[in-house]
């Protein structure tokens, strides 16, 4: 292992030991900042649950948001423009607005003073990367970014193996739904707002999570695919999800799919899908080592159409070596990490660190981009 990586896990324990006593007596004044499915069904709910956390402020500047997030914090400060939140009410701030619009919010809270927790993706180019960066170096307020795959105990327990892999030469990483386009036509479909379609979606949460499990090396080669064949017909949207079809633009990928080689040599294959003709939504990991090969399936997400049981197997010399799974409900990796947070808020992480790990995810995603050709619809073919 890189011996700069092994000194910034140390480091970063030290830390924790020096913030561990503060977080344990103080409870987190908690904004949450867009209040669609994200940051109303992931992140308000869990917040109002856990006595670690108080929600003093709600933002949104859709009136029928605002009531609906009401419900479940009645006592919190309700307001239409973020720049309201400042240290005064909050001392952290869950930003889950609409992907564009990121930066630009965690950018104004920072001015404020205020620690931020941004949702994936966190930016959408290098360049919005270099002004979060200046955001936080002259903030009193900190960023974290959101990482809830890793939290997930399937993928700790995989992790915990990739040691009796020996050198590991290849990673694929696929998340592939069945019927999972959300809201068609909205800004998840518009390239200028959501940043891109599944790739930046779905794969955002894989990279971090295969980067992670080999030390988070640089990335120095990408090419790619996309394809767009599902996104205009509605039997595939993400029904789960609650959304109505809309009217805007549809000019993301629905499909990707490409490879990325690491400064030290790894390969790493990548797939994201938003729909497809299989059953059920599946996501792999699979790492390809000098000494053994491990295998998980699972599925990410909430999408009830899902694999039943994770699976977790290693194979050496032929022989498969089925590695036991702790089971845990639906979503638990995002409680996981709320429960990390308080730490992190009291100064258990190094200033930046989170900004680091997503300047290898977003470049990855840029390079992946400016290799595939845009998107097609056969759809949108025979229209025109």
């Amino acid at each position: 292992m890189d011996p700069a990586r092994t000194t910034s896990t140390a480091a970063v324990s030290t830390l924790r030991t020096n913030a561990t006593s503060i977080a344990a007596v103080t409870t987190v004044r908690a904004a949450v900042v867009g209040l669609g499915w994200s940051g109303r069904e992931l992140w308000l709910r869990r917040l109002a649950a856990n006595p670690a956390y108080q929600v003093t402020a709600l933002a949104d500047p859709d009136d029928e948001a605002l009531a609906a997030a009401a419900e479940i914090a009645p006592d919190a400060r309700r307001t239409r423009r973020a720049e309201e939140i400042g240290p005064d009410l909050a001392d952290l701030a869950i930003v889950a607005v609409p992907n564009h619009l990121h930066t630009a919010t965690a950018e104004t809270l920072l001015g404020t003073g205020v620690s931020v927790f941004v949702e994936k993706p966190v930016c959408l180019s290098r360049p919005e990367l270099e002004r979060l960066r200046a955001a936080e170096a002259a903030s009193a307020g900190r960023l974290f970014a959101g990482s809830a795959a890793r939290w997930r105990a399937d993928v700790g327990t995989l992790r915990s193996v990739v040691p009796a892999l020996g050198r590991i030469r290849l990673v694929e990483l696929s998340w592939v739904r069945a019927r999972g386009i959300p809201r068609q036509g909205g800004w998840f479909t518009e390239r200028c707002r959501s940043g891109g379609g599944a790739l930046i979606d779905l794969g955002w949460h894989l990279l971090d999570v295969g980067l992670d499990l080999i030390g988070r090396p640089g990335i120095v080669q990408a090419c790619a695919v996309t394809s767009a064949d599902l996104l205009d017909d509605g039997r595939w949207s993400a029904s789960w999800r609650g959304d109505r079809t809309a009217s805007g633009r549809r000019d993301v990928e629905d499909g990707a799919a490409g490879f990325l080689v690491t400064d030290d040599g790894v390969g790493m294959f990548l797939r994201t899908a938003w729909a497809s003709h299989q059953p059920y939504d599946l996501t792999k990991i699979r790492l390809h080592g000098s000494a053994a090969t491990a295998s998980l399936s699972c599925t990410f997400g909430f999408s009830p159409t899902r694999e039943p049981t994770p699976r977790l197997v290693v194979h050496r010399a032929g022989i498969a070596e089925p590695v036991p799974l702790a089971e845990e409900p639906i979503g638990t990796e995002y409680h996981r990490q709320l429960e990390e947070l308080p730490l992190l808020v009291a100064g258990g992480e190094p200033r930046g660190r989170a900004l680091d790990e997503t300047a290898t995810i977003i470049s990855a995603i840029e390079a992946l981009y400016a290799s595939a050709a845009p998107p097609s619809s056969p759809l949108k073919e025979r229209a025109g």
